[in-house]
């Protein structure tokens, strides 16, 4: 949260609004005032207001990148040379430009940047990891480790 973000107070009735939004994010305002037991046009409000206030960012499609040819998923932890003082800006400025990377997020830690990487196969993956991967700026050390099966993969909240 950066200065000025304020945390929103819900109450229960945004709590089912959001619970039926994340089960359907497609649903009807009808039916979501009715399932959350309010008018359609106070549902229309309050979810105007959740956001306004940045609680929903949007709605967008979720694909199955599998069933599009994609077999391979690998995640890749990086250790960044930072002695270099751009380091961090130049290795995710170049990962950003490799399309087959779906995911890039910073820790501190023993970590400092993770991939998630998806290629159609094995040769693809080889390619990927040849061609762009091992050529991003300012890599110390990587590990990489190729998810075998996802077991819990949600976007619920405990609302």
């Amino acid at each position: 949260m950066t200065i000025g973000e304020m945390v929103m107070q819900i109450d229960d009735t945004d709590r089912r609004i959001l619970r039926n939004l994340l089960a359907d994010p497609a649903m009807a305002v009808a039916a979501l005032a009715e399932r959350a037991g309010i008018t359609t046009a106070t549902c229309w409000r309050r979810i105007e207001k959740l956001r306004e206030a940045g609680v929903i960012r949007g709605t967008q499609a979720v694909i199955d990148w599998r069933r599009l040819g994609w077999e391979i998923e690998v995640s890749l932890r990086f250790t960044l040379d930072k002695t270099h003082p751009r380091a961090f800006d130049e290795f995710i400025a170049a990962a950003r430009l490799v399309p087959e990377v779906l995911e890039i997020q910073t820790f501190l830690g023993q970590t400092d940047v993770r991939l998630n990487v998806i290629a159609r196969d094995m040769e693809h993956w080889k390619e990927i990891y040849r061609d762009r991967i091992l050529t991003l700026p300012h890599i110390q050390d990587t590990e990489a480790l190729m998810l075998v099966s996802s077991i819990k993969d949600t976007t619920e909240l405990p609302l």
